[in-house]
């Protein structure tokens, strides 16, 4: 009998969606040309690039030529980070060095850059701390504003505990903040998370840059873009070709790009459903959960929280064990972000939030997505709390 296999973990990479690979395929074989090229098989490869752009920019509601392909939003995020501080450095030559606002629950790429500025002496940075519920508050970002602050880069939807942070709401302290200073205060937001359950129209959010993956929302892997509103000072990280406005160099990848705009516009057109039963699904698990097994936490708010997300602690288990159970009974989970899954040291969004090294370490993450069914979430609560009561037993609790 062929064991049974239940995806979980769509917060980590989503399947592409099969609409998205048709739409894609012709790139690989009629239509290669680089587009670059100024014959027909380049015009045709430029086309579908232009066409993934437009669709880009109708889904942000912003100007064409204000997106940029990039790999990924690792690379966005970089971008957006290291190259409004080395924009900074070229206009402002003897100035004191950038401020950088960001919280303690960013994706490691964004600490990581955060911090690689930081250590070249190119930015000083400030780590707001987040609230038990994994939320900053819009009046700290008031308050640790300077007259040299540069940027400002808060995550849309953390990709561990789901919360969701009051991006408007920040959006408007810089708009007015901005009003009185002569260096504007630029603010970026990864939204990865975000793009396939709330709406990211530039105009509410009030942002500058903002980033994004397809491999989060049913597209190809190692693609994605990043917004960059225009009159923004932001310089390259990459140089070669002067490809993407000569924001962003080297080939383009034009099945990735032609799959990113066809992601972007079927979740224009489903949005709305695949939140309501995602949703309902979530809240039926996290009720479920709750009751019928002990020694169980939600961890970060339940409210302001991304439809897909759950994430809880369990008392006396071990999360890698519980993973690894789970995997036996072929239901694939995560114990935090995929990109930090071989770290071993506890998770700096949990830590932040307050947790103890042993809870996080007891901790799960559960992301479901527009395939998930009933059927598979009651499949994974009866296998969840046999793994439970097993590692307990074993651990002689």
């Amino acid at each position: 009998m062929k064991k049974k296999r239940i995806y979980l973990d769509y917060a980590s990479t989503t399947p592409v969606d099969p609409r998205v690979f048709d739409y894609m395929k012709k790139y690989f074989f009629q239509k290669f040309g680089n587009p670059m090229s100024l014959h027909s098989f380049g015009r045709e490869a430029d086309e579908a690039i232009e066409t993934a752009r437009k669709q880009a920019a109708d889904f942000f509601g912003c100007e064409k030529d204000e997106i940029i392909f990039t790999s990924g939003a690792t690379e966005s995020n970089n971008l957006a980070v290291k190259g409004t501080a080395i924009a900074d450095s070229l206009r402002t030559k003897g100035s004191p060095r950038p401020h950088i606002i960001t919280t303690s629950i960013e994706h490691s790429c964004i600490l990581s850059a955060c911090q690689a500025l930081a250590d070249r002496g190119m930015a000083e940075i400030t780590y707001l701390p987040v609230g038990s519920d994994g939320l900053v508050r819009a009046i700290d970002i008031e308050k640790s504003l300077k007259p040299n602050t540069l940027l400002v880069s808060i995550m849309y939807v953390n990709n561990e505990i789901g919360t969701i942070q009051p991006i408007r709401e920040v959006g408007k302290i810089i708009e007015k903040a901005n009003k009185n200073r002569d260096r504007k205060i630029i603010f970026h937001t990864d939204a990865t998370q975000a793009i396939s359950y709330l709406d990211c129209r530039i105009e509410n959010l009030g942002v500058d840059l903002l980033s994004m993956s397809a491999h989060k929302i049913y597209g190809p892997k190692g693609i994605g873009c990043l917004f960059i509103k225009k009159g923004t000072p932001i310089k390259r990280i990459q140089d070669g070709g002067g490809q993407e406005f000569n924001f962003r160099s080297g080939t383009h990848n034009v099945p990735a790009i032609a799959g990113l705009g066809k992601a972007l516009e079927l979740v224009e057109t489903e949005r709305k459903k695949v939140y309501k039963m995602v949703e309902k699904l979530r809240d039926y698990m996290i009720s479920r959960i709750m009751k019928e097994v002990s020694g169980v936490k939600l961890n970060g708010s339940k409210i302001k929280r991304s439809p897909n997300n759950a994430n809880f602690a369990f008392k006396d288990v071990e999360g890698e064990g519980l993973l690894l159970g789970l995997d036996l009974e072929g239901v694939a989970v995560s114990t935090g972000s995929a990109c930090s899954s071989g770290d071993l040291r506890p998770s700096h969004v949990l830590a932040a939030i307050g947790l103890s090294d042993e809870e996080s370490h007891g901790s799960m993450r559960i992301t479901l997505g527009k395939y998930t069914t009933k059927q598979e979430i009651e499949y994974f609560i009866n296998a969840l709390k046999n793994t439970v009561s097993r590692l307990r037993k074993i651990a002689g609790k």
